[in-house]
């Protein structure tokens, strides 16, 4: 069925009808950044959208050129959006994580990346174990590159592989050789990247049991740290790209199915472990070591092994999270720059939490990092077990007198726990197509 994924709760379709004021949003900003700089940081999404090519699965805000002159302007519009955060902060903040995403962060070129790295580092302080990570498709990807990013403190790199079988690559629009990817794995480990993730996708059109056993056949063989491995999100009403193939040639049901537990039969075996939703790590990996700890988070920027209550996001259609309220930044570059041109800040909309939404994200969040939730003395557990009888009598979830745990063959539908529990989604119109779905 429909269903969000989580990063975020509320999910931005249940976000107030009002969103709040720029002043609002700085108000919460600052109260938090005094409240937790020291202890935690902040954290930094920036958000490159620029694409050369459209990758017809993709539901991700990009902007499609191969006019580079787009860069230089696009760059400074986000150092100028981090100054106005500098501004809120009245003092210098203490970085913990940032994380360039898109779109391509390699669309641009190794100069204008430390243009806009050494612009956010210029007036912070980086900790001595910060997290820094980027997204990066393997065909743009240069030595340069790599060794620009190592330079500037980056360490992780996250290359959009999603399937190996040509055909495939072809109807999807991502075109990329196994040596391709090969060069850059080598190319990161030989420089000193100490966590590399692969982005793999199942349910894409055109995908069989076979063409997925050698995509991951592939993978065992440069062995990344980490997978995504996600289920891929049909939605056309929102990214018209994905009409270029219809729903007769996208595994459903029972066949997609069969590819996850294909999926995670061969990764198991080879020495991963499941973490939360989507992702497989190897056991001395920082997110297995979090999820044994118990401080693995889940935020706008997928799973993290750090939590920092302040999220700043940077750039067009970013979401900053100050853990009171949301804030989104304007979808379109054009808006975008405007907006900065003016010195205002881009944000559209947004979401204050309610004590309902905050307790809801605590027990989602226990979900979706630990596989297990209390219950709270506001909850409605009758409704809720109503909700999850199915689960149960299916073994897919465990109720008692004290909470929810999913099981071992429950952890594929974590989705749909989560959804048992979100009030606001009881709200949306069924018929309204919103979500992808959940398996």
């Amino acid at each position: 069925m429909p269903g969000p994924r989580y990063t975020s709760y509320p999910a931005v379709p249940s976000w107030n009808q009002k969103p709040p004021t720029i002043a609002a949003w700085k108000q919460h900003v600052s109260q938090t950044f005094s409240a937790t700089n020291e202890s935690d940081g902040i954290s930094l999404y920036i958000h490159l959208p620029y694409c050369e090519s459209l990758c017809t699965y993709c539901g991700c805000n990009t902007r499609i050129t191969v006019n580079h002159q787009v860069e230089l302007p696009y760059i400074e519009a986000v150092i100028i959006e981090w100054q106005m955060y500098l501004a809120i902060f009245q003092s210098k903040p203490n970085i913990a994580e940032i994380h360039l995403g898109g779109g391509t962060p390699t669309f641009f070129s190794p100069e204008n990346l430390r243009l806009l790295i050494d612009g956010i580092k210029s007036n912070a302080h980086v900790l001595p174990d910060a997290v820094l990570g980027f997204e990066a498709h393997p065909n743009s990807t240069s030595k340069e590159h790599l060794e620009v990013l190592y330079d500037l403190g980056f360490t992780r790199l996250s290359l959009g592989i999603q399937d190996f079988d040509h055909e495939v690559q072809t109807v999807v629009n991502r075109v990329q050789t196994f040596e391709t990817v090969k060069l850059v794995v080598d190319q990161a480990r030989a420089i000193g990247y100490t966590s590399i993730n692969f982005d793999l996708i199942y349910g894409l059109p055109l995908q069989t049991i076979a063409t997925v056993k050698d995509t991951i056949e592939k993978t065992a063989a440069l062995k990344p740290d980490r997978i995504a491995f996600y289920s891929y999100a049909h939605v056309p009403w929102v990214k018209p790209g994905q009409r270029k193939f219809t729903e007769l040639d996208l595994p459903e049901g029972d066949e997609k199915r069969a590819l996850y537990e294909l999926g995670k039969e061969m990764f198991e075996a080879i020495g991963y472990l499941e973490i939360g939703m989507d992702h497989f790590s190897l056991p001395n990996d920082d997110l297995s070591q979090a999820m044994e700890s118990g401080t693995l988070h889940r935020n706008f920027m997928g799973y993290t092994p750090k939590h920092s209550q302040l999220m700043v996001g940077l750039g067009v259609s970013s979401i900053s999270d100050s853990w009171g309220m949301f804030a989104q930044n304007v979808k379109t570059v054009e808006a975008y720059i405007g907006l900065i041109n003016e010195d205002v800040l881009p944000i559209f909309k947004g979401h204050k939490l309610s004590a309902e939404d905050k307790l809801t994200r605590k027990q989602i969040l226990d979900l979706m990092c630990q596989s297990e939730t209390s219950w709270h003395p506001s909850n409605d557990k009758v409704l809720i077990q109503s909700k999850l009888a199915e689960m149960e009598s299916e073994g897919l979830v465990i109720i008692d007198d004290y909470g929810v745990r999913i099981t071992i063959e429950g952890k594929p539908f974590v989705r749909n726990v989560c959804m048992a529990f979100d009030t606001k989604l009881w709200a949306i119109d069924a018929d309204k197509e919103v979500f992808s779905k959940t398996v």
